[in-house]
């Protein structure tokens, strides 16, 4: 399992309802926002980049991905900062790889 609930259990206080509404959210909006970061990095769009990066960091942070969060938060800067567009989709495959599997996890686990 690459994520972990901790931080939502923890957050949820045994409010079952509340886990799967944020599960939920999770698996509607992030792989949105994962697809609508592939077009800004084709695109060249560095402000469109730092913008979703920084929009899916606290999701995957929430569910613990830290190898993910790390992913996001170096897209994030790199688009802030207007870096090489090469280095950053170095890093998007990685980030595509771990939210699609987790997405998948998650529908599994939660019969979602």
């Amino acid at each position: 399992m690459i994520y972990s609930l901790d931080k939502i259990n923890e957050m949820a206080e045994g409010d079952e309802e509340f886990i799967v509404s944020v599960i939920s959210v999770f698996l509607e909006e992030v792989p949105v926002d994962i697809e609508a970061l592939g077009v800004a990095l084709e695109e060249m769009n560095y402000n469109q980049v730092y913008n979703l990066a920084h929009k899916i960091k606290p999701n995957v942070d929430l569910l613990g991905m830290e190898q993910t969060k790390a992913a996001a938060l170096e897209m994030e800067t790199l688009g802030k900062s207007e870096a090489n567009m090469e280095e950053i989709k170095k890093i998007f495959p990685i980030l595509q790889k771990d939210i699609s599997q987790v997405v998948s996890e998650l529908k599994k686990d939660f019969n979602l």
